[in-house]
């Protein structure tokens, strides 16, 4: 898509149109509409495993371009930090006074020690605690969405979420919290936390070649819970999930999809997980306004059948 333009000289000539995140569509978090394609927060801080900071310009300027170009809905944490940077406060510091259309999301359960490691999982009544420190970081009075992040590292855990879901529940029946979500849950889990309380998301790992969480996918759409992936790319991008190795599984087709359509591999992969239910929201983590922009792109890539057939027939990798 171009548009044109009027140069000194008199002649026009096109130059590609700004990508738009509302291409993608909105969906709802509780009464709260957001563009389906947003941004994940976590890699404003630095590449993990690498521990030096993403220089503090490039951060702020990527936060500012995402609004920009449409982006309302930002996925953070307390706990995505380094000694010398916080994603929350990155957010505060480039986009303070925050629009009245921007949907903060951010996770409590797990935590950080300064060192990097992860903390012993906190219990129910520490949950305020840590819904507070996000609300200080962010310069906020509440938060728009509270995901329990259950288990700490990526694998999930089995257990009962009941007490935690239900602190969740006190602190948004006293104003701290919006709506709560739930993060890294098996499908039991989500069933135990809508007994107890409305959930708006469901924030589990899931992409191209990891689709364990099909059914969960299918199940929340028929609930019109939003389903929130993340490393939906990074399953083929060398050092993007902690100690994985990248997918190789389906790197031909989805290479011979990208270059049909003039994209990147990449472009098609996050297209293809927004192709999997209206409710499907993406939140993909940059820290280059380049690929802040090929993300939001995607937003607008349309899949043809066959490309999608083709998508779907890959194998995600033996165990």
């Amino acid at each position: 898509m171009t548009i044109n333009t009027t140069t000194a000289a008199g002649s026009r000539q096109a130059r590609p149109a700004a990508p738009d995140a509302a291409a993608a569509g909105t969906w709802r978090l509780g009464d709260l509409t957001v563009n389906r394609l947003g941004l994940g927060a976590m890699r404003l801080i630095g590449t993990l495993g690498n521990p030096v900071p993403r220089p503090r310009e490039d951060s702020i300027a990527v936060l500012r371009r995402a609004v920009e170009l449409g982006v309302n809905h930002i996925d953070t944490a307390a706990f995505y930090f380094f000694p010398t940077r916080s994603a929350n406060e990155l957010i505060g510091a480039a986009l303070q006074p925050y629009r009245d259309d921007l949907v903060i999301t951010t996770k409590v359960g797990a935590s950080q020690s300064r060192d990097g490691a992860f903390e012993p999982y906190a219990r129910p009544d520490q949950l305020r605690g840590q819904v507070e420190e996000n609300i200080r970081q962010l310069g906020r009075d509440h938060l728009d969405v509270v995901n329990l992040r259950w288990g700490n590292g990526l694998g999930r855990e089995a257990g009962s979420v009941a007490e935690h879901v239900g602190a969740l529940a006190e602190l948004r029946d006293a104003g701290l919290v919006r709506h709560v979500g739930v993060s890294n849950v098996l499908p039991e889990q989500l069933d135990e936390a809508l007994q107890i309380t409305p959930v708006v998301c469901v924030q589990n790992r899931y992409g191209l070649t990891e689709r364990a969480d099909d059914g969960l996918l299918a199940r929340c759409g028929e609930l019109g819970i939003a389903f929130v992936p993340f490393f939906s790319m990074g399953a083929a991008v060398p050092g993007a999930v902690p100690g994985g190795r990248p997918h190789e599984q389906g790197r031909a087709e989805v290479e011979a999809v990208a270059a049909a359509h003039g994209a990147t591999p990449s472009q098609v992969r996050l297209a293809w997980t927004l192709h999997r239910g209206p409710h499907v929201l993406a939140i993909p983590g940059t820290g280059s306004v380049e690929h802040l922009e090929q993300n939001v792109a995607a937003g607008a890539l349309r899949l043809s059948d066959d490309d999608l057939a083709t998508l779907d027939a890959i194998s995600p990798p033996s165990a």
